[in-house]
């Protein structure tokens, strides 16, 4: 290596350290949560007990203008009409283009109501319907997000919600016109100019003339996923989601390039960002590390980028394919890239991803984008037991049972055995009284 430090550190599989540097790399989804949760709790307790007066006070504090009434942090759908019109014509064929294929995919997803009818007469199933009304929180901070927006109203949409509120953050009364053009794509009249924790206080419990939802979804910061942690069970949430993450597995053939600019890809999120290779080519990892310290300083977040690839990207050189599969299982990253000559034999080993992407034609963020699954995935190792955000997401289920009489007659005594044995006698008397033989 020349005695030139890389950005990105390779590690590999065969060092004496190694299995105790992984476990740290596995750790990365244990957030400092402990650190901001009193300060999440004390801005949802302002909420729910002053309601407008500290939604008002904290925009002010957090984000840098002074709205005078709740009526200042409202976005009217003529300011997102506006907005979409000023659109010059690839930018609104792109979110078009985006829009119908994120709607085409989760269309696939939407659930169907079932009864099955049994032979005594008794009928069974189940009975989907949609959240009514769902918020969604969209980020404005450091930058905003339009493909955000899409990848979590869609969903909602296609399930058939009747209400969609949005919560974005506009640092000193910025908005974002890609974001207000996309807001009018969907079609979204219910939009506040507030963000953070606050954002989810007021979703979760409502204030003055803003009804609360039932369902939050949607990425945000620290404050942001502590905050849907603590309104759990006031309200559903989808998923308390951390910094964005990639990992790629590549074998001796794949393309330097292709390599280094998609682990940058997800480093220039947040100086959080993780972003692994594994590879079974010692000199494959050599030439991606130094292609990344070339490609760095040409990007406009060179900064955010470095600080993440430096403090939490690696590159692990492994024995075999099936090792890097085996570490790539137990990381179980928000993405996957397989970089292989056949990835399609590589994937029925993949036991843990958020989304899967193969081959060399399909870099991480053509699913960002336009792809049509969500972009909304497990992080953190979350992965394991996590999906992506989906149209099941802003639906609910109802259990439907109906027996007739030959179904009670024939099932209530075993019924009525159950309870008596767990000593429900109220129960057993329930079923036993519809008996034609009471016992």
């Amino acid at each position: 290596m020349g005695g030139i430090r890389l950005m990105i550190k390779i590690l590999n599989t065969q060092s004496r350290d190694f299995d105790t540097l992984f476990e740290q790399i596995l750790l990365r989804g244990k957030q400092d949560i402990e650190g901001v949760t009193h300060k999440a709790s004390q801005i949802l307790q302002e909420v729910a007990n002053h309601k407008q007066s500290a939604i008002l006070e904290q925009v002010r504090l957090f984000d840098e203008w002074n709205p005078k009434t709740i009526n200042d942090l409202f976005i009217t759908p003529q300011e997102c009409q506006k907005a979409y019109q000023a659109l010059d014509k690839d930018q609104a064929k792109a979110l078009h283009i985006a829009y119908e294929r994120i709607y085409s995919f989760h269309q696939k997803q939407k659930q169907q109501t079932w009864l099955d009818i049994e032979d005594n007469g008794s009928i069974l199933g189940q009975r989907w319907s949609p959240i009514e009304r769902v918020g969604l929180y969209i980020p404005g901070g450091k930058a905003a997000y339009p493909s955000s927006l899409l990848m979590n109203a869609i969903p909602a949409i296609v399930a058939g919600s009747q209400s969609i509120v949005v919560c974005t953050p506009t640092p000193k009364n910025q908005t974002n016109h890609l974001l207000l053009a996309a807001l009018h794509i969907c079609g979204i009249k219910e939009i506040y100019k507030v963000g953070g924790a606050s954002a989810i206080g007021l979703m979760a419990y409502g204030i003055e003339n803003i009804k609360k939802v039932d369902f939050i979804s949607g990425p945000g910061n620290i404050f942001v996923a502590t905050a849907k942690k603590i309104v759990f069970g006031e309200v559903g949430i989808d998923m308390i989601a951390g910094p964005s993450e990639i990992a790629i597995i590549a074998d001796d053939k794949a393309n330097v390039e292709y390599l280094a600019y998609d682990l940058l890809s997800q480093a220039e999120h947040d100086e959080m960002a993780s972003s692994f290779l594994f590879t079974t080519s010692c000199e494959k990892a050599k030439q991606v590390a130094q292609t990344i310290d070339k490609i760095l300083p040409t990007l406009p977040k060179e900064r955010i980028a470095s600080q993440s690839i430096n403090n939490r990207g690696a590159i692990i050189v492994c024995d075999t394919l099936d090792e890097a599969i085996h570490l790539s299982n137990q990381l179980a990253p928000e993405h996957l890239e397989i970089l292989t000559e056949r990835p399609f034999e590589v994937m029925p080993k993949i036991k843990h991803a958020g989304a899967i992407f193969l081959g060399e034609n399909t870099p991480e963020p053509i699913g960002d984008y336009l792809a049509g699954p969500n972009h909304t995935l497990p992080t953190g190792g979350s992965a394991r037991f996590f999906s992506p955000l989906g149209v099941e997401n802003f639906m609910k289920r109802s259990s439907i049972i109906s027996f007739s009489k030959q179904a009670i007659q024939s099932l209530g005594k075993d019924c009525s055995l159950l309870a008596h044995l767990e000593n429900l006698d109220a129960h057993k008397q329930a079923v036993l009284a519809r008996l034609d033989t009471k016992q």
